[in-house]
């Protein structure tokens, strides 16, 4: 199956999904083809639902294989199809954008750096990972400007070596730079992926799926 593929005719996939090693959340407005793919190319189960109302689940949905972090927005019957799957925290109303703000795998949770304190502890807690705030290139939505799974990081290719560092020192997994969609550094807002696979942006040129592959592990 091709590795490139549009949310109903948008690149931007990652602001639609939000992808783990078991399951993909997606909202009801997934077209059937992307469905497919997430189920034939990531070997997952998906979760339909929509978040504080909207599709853009990828946006407002953060998390591992032990839980989720969601929009404070976010509906009771919402927050009730999350919970049959992972345990949920739920964001202070200043900070909605889960999927933004925070980029996390099972070994590591990266957050807005203006995060408050008592929040990213109780992340940290639920998730089970070391907690560090931290910026892409600059950028505070750290969720947006890298994509992670339990292979790799891939961020921004305007990455500090200073930020590049401290994901270096806080995991053992393979860390690199890339892009999707022609050249967007936003890697996360154009890509999901997990430890069997991933989909990328269809305007996702051939040397940047090159980049992702290596940098995840997928050419093994």
């Amino acid at each position: 199956m091709e590795k490139t593929i549009s949310f109903g005719g948008d690149a931007n996939i990652g602001v639609f999904s939000r992808v783990f090693d078991d399951i993909a959340v997606v909202p009801p407005t997934a077209p059937e083809e992307f469905r497919s793919a997430l189920t034939e190319v990531l070997d997952v189960e998906l979760v339909i639902t929509t978040i504080q109302g909207s599709e853009i689940v990828g946006s407002l949905l953060a998390g591992n294989n032990r839980g989720f972090v969601v929009s404070g927005l976010a509906t009771e019957r919402e927050i009730s199809i999350l919970r049959e799957h992972r345990e949920v925290c739920m964001l202070e109303r200043g900070m909605n954008a889960a999927g933004n703000i925070i980029l996390a795998n099972d070994s590591l949770t990266c957050i807005h750096p203006d995060m408050p304190t008592a929040m990213a502890q109780e992340i940290g807690e639920l998730l089970g990972t070391p907690v560090i705030r931290i910026s892409l290139a600059g950028i505070k939505t750290v969720g947006m400007a890298g994509a992670a799974t339990n292979r790799g990081i891939l961020v921004h290719p305007r990455t500090s070596r200073q930020e590049m560092a401290m994901l270096e020192e806080a995991t053992g997994l393979p860390i690199g730079t890339g892009s999707v969609n022609m050249g967007s550094g936003l890697v996360g807002t154009g890509l999901v992926a997990n430890r069997a696979g991933y989909l990328a942006g269809m305007e996702t040129s051939g040397f940047e799926l090159g980049r992702i592959e290596d940098v995840f592990g997928y050419l093994e």
